[in-house]
């Protein structure tokens, strides 16, 4: 198989980070007899530096052009005090929308090596928790109209939905769901807010042509607190997009350390970008101490979801068991293996 893969890898520590997820790949690359070929361009706070601005036209028509996006992070101190559509998160919300990526998958997984690492107790946790989120990415409020007042005394941000945009990541959720533990948790707030009340209307209908799934309704309020109090009665949680963003992070907490979580944003067709869910964390960037694996697992996420390679991303996520059940960690994990000490562990297990 031949691919071609834009690589972004953004700023802080995104550059580390993915030169040790090339590093994998290349592995699997000769492993299993296959062919890709990566495409670098800047992104983020890198590409102001260079370009003026934080998605030059360039990177953009690079991602369109590929058959995959692996994205390391955006972002830092530095570009703070720039204005709101320069900053370097914006290139983000532009690759989303540029690319037409509107469905998100978090996998929030405890690792049975790190179950001790989680902050919830181990009763709580259960054993093999493993919850997705899927959460909706181009829509709401995020992607509304943005509105200051004249005399700066009020503002407005506007949350809307269309039954079209429900419905397609509605699906990918079931999807998902039935190829797992055939239960769907829709988060919405619609007790309060119109558009939630359109959300839930829809997710019943998509509902119907999936009977195998369980489909329960929860409050976004109360979603936060069963994740912390009841986590595994979750497997796949369907939420808009700002709930999603919030209640994902939360996942991730539980895990025991954002350093190992994936993530996958989608289109129809499969073409997908991948990242690690952490941020571009420069107070370690340049240090080679940042914890590498999320972004391998992203790289096992690309293989799977984009490319068909089942078996390969599975090799990846072996390996990644294989080292942390021999021991080994990264700082964020309380260990000392370096960023390319860890890769290197990985790459001896495949």
């Amino acid at each position: 198989m031949k691919k071609t893969i834009a690589v972004v890898a953004g700023d802080g520590i995104g550059p580390e980070i993915v030169s040790e997820a090339l590093k994998v790949l290349k592995k699997v690359e000769t492993k299993f007899g296959h062919e890709f070929v990566i495409e670098e361009r800047l992104v983020g706070g890198a590409a102001y530096d260079t370009a003026g601005e934080c998605l030059p036209m360039e990177t953009l028509e690079t991602c369109k052009k590929a058959d995959a996006v692996l994205l390391g992070a955006v972002g830092g101190p530095k570009y703070d005090a720039l204005p709101g559509p320069k900053r370097p998160e914006k290139a983000l919300l532009g690759l989303r929308s540029g690319l037409g990526l509107f469905c998100n998958l978090r996998p929030a997984t405890v690792w049975a090596p790190l179950k001790e690492s989680s902050p919830l107790k181990s009763e709580i946790i259960g054993e093999g928790l493993d919850i997705l989120v899927v959460r909706e990415l181009t829509g709401g409020v995020y992607f509304g109209e943005h509105k200051r007042a004249d005399d700066g005394q009020s503002a407005s941000d506007i949350m809307a939905y269309s039954i079209p945009e429900i419905e397609r990541i509605a699906k990918m959720a079931f999807e998902a769901a039935m190829k797992r533990g055939k239960k769907v948790t829709s988060v919405d707030k619609a007790n309060v807010l119109e558009t939630s009340r359109l959300w839930r209307e829809t997710v019943n209908k998509v509902a119907l042509d999936y009977p195998e799934v369980t489909l329960e309704h929860m409050y976004v309020d109360n979603a936060a607190m069963q994740l912390v109090r009841a986590p595994q009665k979750f497997d796949v949680l369907l939420t808009e997009n700002m709930f999603g963003d919030i209640l994902s992070d939360e996942a991730s907490q539980i895990t025991g350390s954002i350093g190992m979580l994936p993530s996958a944003s989608l289109r129809l067709d499969g073409f997908g970008m991948y990242e690690p869910i952490h941020g571009s964390a420069p107070d370690i960037a340049g240090k080679g101490i940042a914890n590498p694996i999320a972004t391998i697992l992203s790289v096992a996420m690309m293989l799977k979801y984009s490319f068909g390679l089942e078996n390969e991303a599975k090799s990846i996520e072996n390996a990644v068991l294989s080292v942390l059940e021999s021991g080994a960690r990264t700082a964020d994990l309380g260990g000392t293996l370096s960023c390319s000490e860890i890769t290197s562990l990985i790459l001896a297990a495949l």
